[in-house]
């Protein structure tokens, strides 16, 4: 079986570089987590794997296969066709993707038009925005996103990124923004949608606590490298490198006190 995805590269903004040879595969259905401090490359790899690391300044070598495809090689006209309908991305503040003045109904539309003519069925958005644990109402669709509360806002990023039912879901630091009941909610979210959709994950985070509860396999990301590769069981029971011995070191490990 052909992997969704399939990657080998490097990447570097001017001179200085950021990812040295990072390798990586996420199979159909499978939930994959990258793991990294700040400036490990995480970002930058999710940028890369997007193709849109060039509108930051940063140039990418190597190869990107998305379903067998290769990406690398694509016009932008062609990977436009690809990004939001193949390919899916979840980024980590909805504060700073969503236009605020726009209606939850506006963004709907646009998302939709950008990969398909028309409208869809009358009950689509209200499915979509019910499978993402949203209100499908119309009083919902007519408020302004600048007026949802941020887990409603991170919420409907995920619903605007499956809308097309993509191979994968690309979620870069999807829970960072939020309180640890929403964080927990949005967890629930995708595993919900892996199970339900199939849809592939790569799951991008510092926080090691949600990667053990989400992941089928955990990627660690330090200095621009992966250093450490395994199920979350190898990673955090059987920490082989260094910096991972590190992290797991610093994972709180009973953070309710105790009984006198």
């Amino acid at each position: 079986m052909i992997p969704v995805l399939e990657f080998n590269i490097s990447a570097r903004y001017g001179a200085r570089a950021v990812l040295h040879g990072v390798r990586g595969s996420i199979a159909a259905g499978e939930i994959v987590s990258l793991v990294g401090l700040s400036g490990s490359g995480k970002s930058t790899l999710a940028l890369a794997l997007l193709r849109l690391l060039d509108y930051r300044g940063g140039s990418v070598t190597g190869t990107i296969l998305l379903e067998g495809r290769e990406l690398t090689t694509l016009s932008s006209k062609e990977i436009r066709a690809i990004r939001g309908r193949r390919i899916g991305y979840v980024p980590q503040s909805p504060a700073s993707a969503l236009n605020g003045k726009l209606k939850v109904r506006t963004l709907l539309d646009e998302t939709w038009r950008a990969h398909r003519a028309g409208r869809p069925d009358g009950d689509f958005y209200s499915g979509l925005l019910e499978r993402v644990q949203l209100p499908g109402t119309t009083d919902f669709v007519q408020r302004r996103s600048g007026e949802l509360s941020t887990g409603q806002g991170q919420r409907l990023l995920i619903a605007l990124a499956i809308m097309h039912q993509p191979a994968l879901l690309l979620a870069d630091e999807p829970t960072s923004a939020l309180d640890a009941i929403t964080q927990a909610a949005v967890l629930r979210l995708f595993e919900d949608l892996n199970r339900r959709l199939g849809t592939a994950i790569l799951f991008i985070s510092h926080d090691l606590l949600s990667v053990a509860s989400l992941s089928q396999r955990v990627d660690i990301l330090h200095e621009g490298r992966v250093v450490e590769s395994g199920t979350p069981a190898d990673i955090f029971l059987h920490p082989r490198h260094p910096f991972t011995r590190d992290l797991v070191a610093a994972m709180p490990r009973d953070p309710l006190p105790r009984e006198s």
